[in-house]
């Protein structure tokens, strides 16, 4: 089986900047599309970024120019570069990795537990 660890959460100030860092490990062939979801207090999950094996990347539009997500192949990681960050990007950030397990098998999505963000004065 695959886990998904994120780490880098915490509180900030607004404008300040956080750097979430996403690891996955297990038996693992490779990794298609990785991404960035999060989900605040009585709303829905919803998608921050995600980038594609060959770094094609998409954001959220309320967080294009303060956010940039990127990966290493090599170290299955993702991370998610947080800048002038505001009181509503507080949420549980979660990131997810669709994972081959055989080189002809489907790619499968799995989820980390998420880590908090919370930005506030």
């Amino acid at each position: 089986q695959v886990q998904l660890v994120e780490s880098g959460g915490g509180l900030v100030q607004p404008g300040g900047s956080l750097r979430l860092s996403c690891a996955a490990s297990g038996s693992i062939f490779s990794i298609n599309a990785m991404g960035w979801y999060r989900q605040a207090p009585g709303k829905q999950r919803e998608l921050v970024a995600t980038i594609t094996s060959g770094g094609n990347t998409n954001y959220k539009d309320s967080v294009k120019g303060r956010f940039t997500i990127s990966r290493d192949n090599a170290k299955n990681t993702v991370l998610l570069q947080m800048n002038s960050l505001k009181p509503e990007d507080t949420a549980v950030y979660l990131c997810n990795a669709d994972v081959k397990y055989t080189q002809l098998g489907r790619a499968y999505r799995t989820w980390g537990q998420g880590t908090q963000v919370t930005v506030s004065s």
